[in-house]
């Protein structure tokens, strides 16, 4: 693919702004911002309004229904700091210091201490004993599901669940209350459980595939420079050899006084400026624009990006049965249009499309997803496109085509002059001399 490094560049520097990765980040901020506002939910629902009852209850009650809450405040604080940590423990980026569970632990284990102390002095009522008793470990297990595999999260929060019944029934919760508390130490366990870990799974998978897709692009980039290089090599190679051996000979010859010596250094010359023809025709052959391998570019370029493309007309009077000179301008159209698309808006689907009409071949390029549409008379890459089709007689025009739709279209008359359609010589640059 011609240009392949450079329409990769543009990919990835798309993506970094409008593209898969910027809408990853984005999924992956809202699942963390949803885990950390979850504690606080429980904190201000279940864990506040069995609360109000101790009001009724006496300063005993008030004292530890106003610790309760305190310190189920601050584990939401701790729970929220480790939330970021706890996801890169798990996607294997990053470990997670336990230590940082050593405060979480105590205080979830003084959040235990308080429940139970409002149930023995009779500081909450008998339906509120249950949603406190939802509200307990929320804070504590949400970034803790995500350190422990599955089977001991499970076993450990059996565990709780045991000792937290075990110690309401030795201050006289009656069995049917102990029931409920029982019920709702499952439901929470497995609540936080079955939203979680699915959650840091699915961004973990979709973080490993956008990393692949960049592993890919720089294996492609190092791919195609070996190619280069390659090709370089074959054209310089035995060509730089030829040219050393008869230097050398010339020079044995020159110290000798035989005249030959003249004869190799103009075969030197003829050699070196073959050579240098050789490497314009290497180099020419990325700086060109193809038709149809650049058709096939585009659309290999945007469905990698995930943008369905769609190619129509290639195949017939307008794509392969037009001149080569009509051809080589509307490539670069098919070249200009494809970065335009990767980098404006947010495209789903790109529709190129060639057909002939009124004696005219005409290219269309039209993408959706048009948010933030580039002025029709911007941008250094359309000037120069109309300075390319204006040379045959030809237009350009681009912009809003309704529905959220850009379009670009190029019209090229096929009944130029002669000498327009045909490819004219290419100068050389001081660069390439």
């Amino acid at each position: 693919m011609k240009e392949l490094t450079e329409v990769i560049g543009h990919v990835r520097g798309w993506r970094r702004g409008w593209t898969e990765r910027t809408k990853l980040q984005r999924i992956d901020l809202y699942t963390r911002v949803t885990l950390c506002a979850l504690p606080w939910i429980f904190l201000v629902s279940w864990g506040l309004l069995p609360l109000g009852a101790t009001l009724d209850r006496g300063p005993a009650a008030i004292a530890l229904g106003g610790a309760f809450f305190a310190v189920n405040a601050v584990q939401c604080l701790l729970s929220n700091r480790n939330v970021s940590l706890s996801f890169a423990h798990y996607r294997g980026s990053e470990p997670f210091p336990m230590r940082r569970l050593r405060l979480p632990a105590a205080l979830l284990a003084v959040l235990t201490g308080l429940l139970v102390a409002l149930a023995a002095v009779g500081g909450i009522k008998d339906e509120g004993l249950a949603l406190l008793v939802l509200d307990l470990p929320v804070a504590f297990t949400i970034p803790y599901v995500l350190l422990v595999p599955v089977r001991t999260y499970l076993l450990h929060c059996a565990a709780f669940a045991v000792a937290l019944v075990a110690l309401l029934a030795a201050v006289g919760v009656p069995g049917g209350l102990l029931f409920g508390a029982a019920l709702s130490l499952f439901v929470v366990f497995l609540l936080v459980l079955t939203s979680t870990r699915p959650s840091a799974w699915s961004m973990s998978v979709m973080w490993q595939a956008e990393d692949a897709r960049d592993m890919q692009a720089r294996l492609a980039v190092a791919e195609e420079r070996l190619r280069f290089g390659r090709d370089m090599h074959d054209v310089l190679g035995r060509n730089l050899a030829v040219i050393a051996l008869k230097s050398e000979l010339a020079v044995e010859l020159a110290q000798r006084g035989n005249a030959a010596a003249v004869d190799q250094m103009v075969e030197v010359q003829r050699i070196a400026r073959a050579s240098q023809q050789e490497v314009r025709d290497v180099v020419r052959g990325y700086r060109e624009a193809d038709l149809p391998t650049e058709l096939l570019g585009a659309k290999g370029v945007l469905e990698a990006a995930g943008i369905s493309c769609t190619v129509e007309g290639a195949d017939g009077p307008a794509g392969i049965g037009a001149p080569p000179a009509i051809q080589a301008a509307l490539g670069w159209v098919v070249r200009e249009a494809a970065t335009n698309v990767l980098r404006h808006g947010d495209p789903r689907h790109c529709v190129i499309r060639l057909t002939t009409a009124a004696g005219a071949v005409v290219l269309e390029v039209e993408n959706d997803g048009a948010g933030a549409v580039p002025e029709v008379g911007g941008g250094s890459g359309l000037a120069g496109l109309r300075e390319r089709l204006a040379a045959l007689g030809g237009s350009l025009e681009a912009g809003a085509a309704g529905d959220g739709l850009f379009r670009v279209t190029a019209t090229v008359p096929l009944t130029a002059p002669r000498g327009l359609l045909s490819p004219a010589p290419r100068s050389v640059s001081p660069e390439e001399r």
